[in-house]
């Protein structure tokens, strides 16, 4: 009896710990975008002369480790991941026009977060998509590019994250990411409909389908479909 109730003292203790951290990440996340991000731009400049709120939820990120059982957690987790994780190759590298004039920004530039040395793509393709069917992250991940839909000038949160990725998603299906041109019945979407055509066509969908779930003003389905270059120049402020 008493083995196990110091078991569970320390199970406790440990859930406690993580707790704590999962959350001190978050809030310092949220005040990070919150100082530092404007109308989905960054201020490269300032963070670059003062790195220190950068370095510190990072290293923060570095040593948590999240379950996907705690879906909304772990998603929440790894999509500011990405975010702060793009800034930080932007930075390292900066002044840069593109994260595309970094060979291996995606691919092979690797960081530490939730306790593994990770890349990018990784962090999108197979932590994200693979795990969880929602093409919902093409609006929260935001790749360091004016392409890229806009970044929000606060961190995603378990217990909203739901809303958060739904809100994102319609600002950029009601904003930029579409050309809609009535009289010629076409409209061109962001080149990232194109790439990853099959999350926005699951379960027999039409990309129109998904577009019109967000949209305000919907686009008939007899509209021809097309995609515009991506605009991969730094989504510097």
């Amino acid at each position: 009896m008493k083995k196990q109730l110091i078991i569970l003292v320390i199970t406790l203790i440990a859930i406690n710990g993580f707790s704590q951290d999962v959350n001190t990440f978050f809030s310092k996340a949220d005040a990070f975008f919150k100082t530092n991000v404007s109308n989905g731009k960054v201020a490269y400049d300032k963070i670059h002369s003062n790195q220190n709120a950068l370095n510190e939820v990072l290293k923060l990120a570095e040593g948590i480790s999240v379950s996907k059982d705690d879906a909304k957690t772990y998603q929440a987790f790894w999509i500011n991941a990405y975010n702060l994780s793009v800034i930080k190759g932007i930075i390292d590298k900066y002044p840069t026009n593109s994260p595309l004039d970094n060979a291996g920004f995606f691919d092979k530039t690797k960081h530490s977060l939730g306790g593994e040395k990770i890349v990018l793509n990784d962090i999108e393709h197979k932590l994200l998509r693979a795990q969880f069917n929602d093409a919902r992250f093409h609006f929260v991940l935001v790749c360091g590019a004016l392409g890229c839909p806009p970044l929000i000038n606060k961190a995603y949160l378990p217990n909203t994250l739901d809303a958060q990725m739904d809100t994102q998603t319609k600002i950029a299906l009601n904003g930029t990411f579409l050309r809609v041109n009535t009289k010629k019945k076409r409209v061109q979407a962001s080149q990232i409909m194109e790439w990853y055509k099959s999350d926005f066509t699951m379960k027999g969908t039409k990309e129109i389908d998904f577009i019109n779930k967000y949209r305000e003003e919907k686009i008939p389905n007899n509209f021809k479909i097309s995609y515009f270059p991506y605009d991969w120049k730094v989504n510097k402020q």
